[in-house]
């Protein structure tokens, strides 16, 4: 499995899942654009990674910071022929009626507005060039919802449609798009879906999950590298779960 000669470019990689997917791209061989909003965290992971990682600090909710984006891994690279749109807000749990309309729409931006634009941007360079990759970051909370975790559930499940009618209405064009499914990771976002970030309740939610452990950045950039690679010439349409069983 390579990258060799691919240009990728991941959202939300400062950190987390993201961080893990650009490092093991480049890893394999691709020249990545690390998107964060926080420039710091984009410098850092482009520091990590070294001549093959580009920073690029962008609001995703906002089109022309997308397009801005875009543009500039392009002059950088000379191309572009992989979006990872990994980067995602969480929510703590909240009975759905006291989630607050504030909350909601911020998730919404984030989780699915931010993949609409995204999707806007970028599939008319990838129709020009004649195909292309989309990886969309779902979760198991959109396949296996969880209580109190109900909008969030609902952003992730419209991750999952939109990656599956994407996949449609592109392939002719040969542009494949997937989406991964983690279950829960050792990232900053857990403290937000634990409530409180305790060892007790670390246990209670791993023992949710057969084999035993939480996702972690280097699970999720294995399984977006193959998505990702001409080994998966033949995979469109599909949100591969990535989660230990949690969804058996």
């Amino acid at each position: 499995m390579t990258l060799e000669g691919k240009v990728a470019l991941v959202t939300g990689a400062g950190s987390g899942f993201g961080r893990g997917i650009a490092q093991t791209f480049a890893e394999k061989g691709a020249q990545v654009s690390v998107l964060d909003l926080n420039a710091s965290a984009a410098q850092e992971t482009a520091a990590i990674i070294g001549d093959n990682a580009m920073a690029v600090c962008a609001d995703i909710t906002d089109r022309a910071a997308i397009a801005g984006a875009v543009a500039a891994t392009i002059e950088w690279a000379g191309q572009l022929n992989c979006v990872v749109n990994n980067a995602g807000l969480g929510l703590r749990p909240t009975p759905l009626e006291e989630t607050t309309e504030t909350d909601f729409d911020r998730l919404l931006a984030v989780n699915m507005k931010s993949i609409f634009l995204m999707s806007q941007v970028i599939t008319p360079i990838f129709k020009e060039q004649g195909g292309g990759v989309v990886l969309n970051m779902a979760s198991t909370a959109g396949v296996s919802p969880r209580p109190n975790l109900t909008w969030y559930n609902a952003s992730k499940g419209w991750v999952i449609t939109a990656t599956r009618s994407m996949a449609v209405e592109l392939a002719a064009h040969n542009i494949r798009v997937n989406a991964l499914n983690p279950v829960a990771g050792d990232t900053p976002m857990l403290a937000t879906f634990l409530g409180d970030d305790t060892p007790e309740n670390r246990q209670k939610f791993i023992d949710t999950i057969p084999l035993g452990r939480l996702s972690t950045p280097q699970d999720l950039g294995q399984a977006a590298a193959f998505l990702c690679s001409d080994e998966a010439s033949l995979i469109t349409g599909v949100a591969l779960e990535v989660d230990g069983g949690r969804c058996i």
